[in-house]
């Protein structure tokens, strides 16, 4: 009686290393390529963030400057005006007081600072601010030489830095937000403008 062996042949040592060489770079490349998308992704997510954000707060700006009105000591309701300032009164939280109301771009953060009248007969004291507010801290209209506020005047002209400031009847707003301007998806652009209803006009 014979008895048959059969032998089965196995992975040599070079098809060994080739195929974990192989799933190794697959692997690599895989997860690599994974990565890159969480990234992608994780930006573009925080920078639709930003913009909503900032959509909000200039949103909040625009309602400002539409309430502005004569200040309680009867200052004349727009004070300051600057491509990356203005200044004015407006009864932002509709009590029984009017507040002075500053925003500023500082390098790429935009604030909006709150001033209360204090005192009989009231003044403002603008040394310190009474509530600070962040609209956005990553606005590059600086890097991208762009203004942030622009005024218009009763005529439909735009205000220069000669430009009194009882001439001027619309304000415009324009914000560039990108949160790594080395990176896509880029630069996004809000604009805005309104008219203060409290100002005098021969319209």
């Amino acid at each position: 009686m014979q008895i048959k062996i059969s032998h089965t042949k196995g992975f040599t040592l070079v098809e060994v290393v080739v195929v974990v060489s192989l799933f190794t770079l697959l692997s690599l490349a895989l997860s690599g390529t994974i990565a890159m998308l969480y990234r992608t992704n994780g930006y573009a997510i925080a920078q639709a963030y930003e913009v909503s954000h900032a959509r909000r707060g200039i949103e909040a700006t625009i309602r400002d400057i539409r309430e502005m009105t004569f200040g309680d000591d009867g200052s004349y309701p727009l004070v300051e005006v600057s491509s990356t300032t203005i200044g004015f009164y407006s009864d932002i939280d509709r009590d029984d007081s009017v507040e002075y109301v500053r925003y500023v771009l500082a390098t790429t953060t935009l604030y909006k600072y709150v001033y209360n009248a204090a005192g009989s007969p009231p003044v403002y004291t603008l040394t310190t601010p009474s509530e600070t507010y962040t609209i956005s801290q990553f606005v590059q209209n600086k890097v991208q030489a762009t203004s942030t506020f622009a005024y218009v005047t009763e005529s439909g002209l735009l205000a220069t830095s000669t430009t009194p400031v009882t001439d001027i009847r619309f304000i415009q707003i324009n914000v560039i937000i990108n949160i790594d301007p080395n990176r896509n998806p880029g630069q996004y652009m809000l604009r805005s403008s309104a008219a203060p209803r409290n100002l005098k006009t021969t319209f």
